[in-house]
């Protein structure tokens, strides 16, 4: 996939694209999650980018996009996230499916309940709802935000970088004992993940670590505005995953048209650590909305 710059009004975005749409087809849009890059997607572009376009966007304050300090709200991104589906839906001339991971199924959200007509159907990959935030700093996820805060536009060679991120200590499932992160994930993911870090603002984690991601958004209300069908992708709690439960079930019941899969053994990456087993799950989705 090829990047270019995209001038919104205040921000320029790169965008990487796959192909000139076709008349017919309904193209992805992939928006990824916090501290990655657009092309965090790749394993799974090969499986769509033969008959459908795909486009992937590097979110402000990460990869080759602007900075935008003190504006790295989930609204912000959506505002982002806007401005590229006009361009690339013709201003709703073919509305596209939104691949959202994480931060980036915020953002799809949000840009769905905004702009309706620009958004054919949603795919929501382990977003972290309310209650996650609410209660980050209990969580072990809180730890790792703050070293990746610590690491992110870093000038260290990735490799070296990696070797640190593998240092990291999380709190264990009893929480009096720490774990290394390098004990959890493997080097080639720690790798790819420092190689995403030396292109990040260290701002965007502000409002996330100070749990304000989601001001100005009413999180039940954006469910229920939400008109296009919904494929929610869970992974566990117990590996990793950013979605109880009990926020599957509010996210599930809150959406007119949503379909909920979980992924037993399989935490937050699941696009990348769950690839073959949630494929067939996003190709059913997009093919019952061909017609």
């Amino acid at each position: 996939m090829q990047a270019s710059p995209l001038k919104l009004d205040h921000i320029h975005l790169a965008v990487f694209e796959s192909a000139p749409p076709q008349k017919g087809e309904i193209g992805i849009l992939f928006f990824h999650g916090v501290g990655r890059r657009g092309r965090d997607f790749a394993p799974l572009f090969s499986s769509f980018a033969h008959d459908r376009p795909l486009w992937a966007v590097d979110a402000r304050g990460h990869g080759a996009s602007d900075r935008a300090k003190g504006s790295y709200f989930i609204k912000d991104h959506a505002q982002d996230a806007i401005g590229v589906l006009e361009k690339i839906t013709q201003s709703g001339t073919t509305p596209v499916v939104i691949f959202g991971h994480s931060m980036g199924a915020l953002q799809a959200m949000a840009a769905a309940t905004l702009r309706p007509d620009l958004v054919r159907g949603l795919i929501l990959e382990d977003p972290p709802g309310p209650g996650f935030l609410a209660t980050l700093e209990t969580n072990p996820y809180h730890h790792l935000f703050l070293a990746m805060q610590r690491f992110a536009g870093c000038p260290l060679p990735t490799a070296e970088l990696a070797r640190q991120l593998a240092e990291v200590k999380l709190p264990g499932a009893s929480g009096s004992t720490f774990i290394r992160l390098g004990d959890v994930r493997d080097m080639a993911s720690l790798r790819l993940s420092a190689s995403c870090l030396k292109q990040v603002d260290p701002a965007v984690y502000d409002p996330l670590l100070a749990k304000t991601w989601l001001f100005g958004i009413d999180f039940d209300t954006m469910l229920k505005d939400i008109r296009c069908p919904v494929l929610l992708l869970a992974g566990e709690e117990s590996r990793g995953g950013m979605l109880p439960v009990t926020e599957a079930e509010r996210i599930a019941s809150g959406v007119a048209d949503c379909l909920w899969v979980r992924f037993p053994n399989t935490g937050h990456l699941i696009h990348w650590t769950a690839t073959e087993a949630c494929l067939p799950s996003v190709h059913s989705f997009l093919e019952s909305l061909e017609r």
